[in-house]
């Protein structure tokens, strides 16, 4: 039974740690090709929301910012990536964020998993609220 119990907390620790620890290739992350029409898309792992939007990134950061375990992970210019973690396990979820062209584009997903259970789109629709959109 002690043998058991060790090899489950082995398991359970082993987990943790690689989500916690797991590398991030925050290219892998990037958006590419056009900025998608204003509206919403809702996808079991994320959320997508394109907004018309005149503000800079830098004020969308600053709402991004003010979440709980966030911090940007990449900045590409026009294109930043935010990482947020859960509170238990410290799963990460990626936001990216472009400004182009008179709109937002926000695109949040899970990167573990095949369900985030619509954190993603609450996240960023108290985003939205924030700035306002």
């Amino acid at each position: 039974m002690g043998w058991l119990l060790l090899g489950l907390f082995l398991g359970v620790a082993g987990f943790a740690g690689y989500v916690r620890l797991a590398p991030q290739d925050a290219e892998r992350w990037r958006l590419h090709g056009e900025m998608a029409e204003a509206g919403d898309l809702a996808s079991a792992g994320g959320f997508r929301a394109v907004r018309d939007y005149a503000g800079s990134l830098d004020d969308v950061e600053a709402v991004i910012l003010t979440s709980a375990r966030t911090e940007r992970l990449a900045d590409w210019g026009h294109e930043r990536l935010y990482v947020t973690r859960s509170a238990l396990w410290g799963f990460p979820d990626y936001a990216t964020v472009r400004l182009g062209d008179g709109r937002l584009e926000i695109f949040s997903r899970l990167r573990f998993g095949r369900s985030d259970l619509g954190v993603n789109q609450a996240r960023v629709r108290g985003w939205l609220a924030d700035l306002q959109l």
